[in-house]
């Protein structure tokens, strides 16, 4: 059984990366057969890149781990519950799983807002589990937001 704990704990810690270059903390890792295979934090800022989002950089480069842009047999974990754009990257790999820490009421496509991951209109759907260590994933937000807001 997967320690989902864990895994999130290791999103989390690439959310914290992302905060030290002042990107809002959002981080995301895919996991295959128990094992961490590529990790995405927010890179939006420095990049100067609107695509820049931690899961879309971890999908990215899951699929070069595993030659190939079907993630199937993987999970996802990401921070903050996925855009509307990073939810189509999620159905597009195939990813099996998407484990989400906090929600995202103003952004969220994965049950706030709307819920395109989990919906038939698609050939593929994936598992979601939402609240994996969601108090704390959204302490970081908060934490961040307050620190900007005072700068």
């Amino acid at each position: 059984m997967p320690d989902h704990e864990f895994f999130m704990r290791a999103a989390m810690r690439e959310a914290e990366i992302a905060a030290t270059y002042g990107e809002v903390p959002i981080g995301a890792v895919v996991v295959r057969d128990g094992e961490i295979i590529a990790r995405g934090h927010n890179m939006r800022e420095m990049w100067k890149d609107p695509t820049a989002h931690a899961e879309l950089i971890a999908i990215r480069e899951a699929a070069r781990v595993t030659g190939g842009w079907r993630l199937t047999g993987c999970q996802l974990y990401v921070t903050l519950e996925p855009c509307p754009m990073c939810s189509g990257s999620i159905i597009m790999s195939r990813v099996d799983e998407v484990y989400i820490g906090a929600m995202d009421p103003k952004g969220g496509a994965v049950g706030s807002k709307i819920n395109l991951v989990e919906s038939d209109a698609w050939n593929h759907r994936p598992t979601v589990v939402h609240g994996v260590l969601a108090e704390e994933c959204g302490a970081m937000l908060k934490d961040f937001f307050r620190k900007l807001r005072r700068k």
